[in-house]
């Protein structure tokens, strides 16, 4: 005889979507409806340093007429490393299944959710990848944005024993129960190294690792974070790990 919940259809994984914040007033309201038409049905987390511009009280606007959008207050510019620490420590605490990141900026295109989320079903992180085939950036980098992109990821290759194209990108969507079976007191990055620094640690807990094709698309207001302080910080933190990976 067949149950009372035999013929339900399964549940959609739940899906929380992260964004740090600083500096994105022109972005952060169009942002998070854009991402409402490709993820209709995700919580959105907005963790934002006290930006002067105001990011802050409208993410909090927002959330007052949206209960599935969340906002975290710090008070300062603490490094995108620790943001997405809070968010990772948010999606474990709620129980989500997934915790997919992006920019806040438009860079990260929301119409490749889909794609990403598609993906989890084999792997446990998904990457969207602008090194694969199908995948690039509008316009190409310029010259020192290419060194220091193409650079750091066969850096990240070579001393974390890491195969995915794009090491370096932060539109990525990771199983949450995995992210839960690492020791985020181990993570030493507190900016932008962090995003070959999770994937050591995900490979680490057993993740499989798997890449989706995007296109990298410029800002669409605000400037820049990226400095030549961050990467140079970045390469010494990957040194450091690498050299604890080979000599344990």
């Amino acid at each position: 005889m067949s149950g009372p919940t035999d013929n339900l259809a399964p549940s959609e994984p739940k899906l929380l979507v992260s964004l740090a914040t600083y500096n994105e007033a022109g972005n952060i309201e169009p942002l998070i409806e854009t991402i409402r038409e490709f993820a209709p049905d995700c919580s959105i987390l907005v963790i934002d340093d006290n930006s002067p511009d105001g990011t802050g009280k409208i993410a909090d606007d927002l959330a007052a007429k949206d209960p599935r959008i969340h906002v975290l207050h710090r008070p300062g510019k603490l490094g995108l490393g620790t943001a997405m620490l809070e968010a990772i420590g948010y999606a474990v605490k709620n129980q989500y299944d997934y915790l997919l990141n992006l920019d806040a900026d438009f860079s990260h295109p929301p119409r490749f959710i889909p794609a990403l989320v598609a993906g989890m079903s084999d792997y446990d992180v998904m990457i969207g990848s602008r090194y694969i085939p199908g995948g690039g950036v509008e316009g190409g980098f310029n010259l020192k944005r290419k060194l220091m992109s193409s650079g750091i990821n066969w850096y990240a290759r070579l001393l974390l024993g890491l195969s995915s194209k794009d090491n370096s990108g932060a539109f990525r969507c990771y199983r949450v129960s995995k992210l839960a079976q690492i020791d985020l007191g181990k993570v030493r990055s507190r900016g932008y190294s962090f995003q070959e620094e999770i994937l050591y640690w995900c490979k680490k807990v057993g993740c499989r690792i798997g890449e989706t094709p995007i296109l990298f698309e410029n800002r669409r207001s605000g400037v820049s974070k990226i400095n030549m302080k961050e990467a140079r910080s970045a390469l010494w933190i990957l040194l450091r790990l690498g050299v604890s990976r080979v000599f344990g």
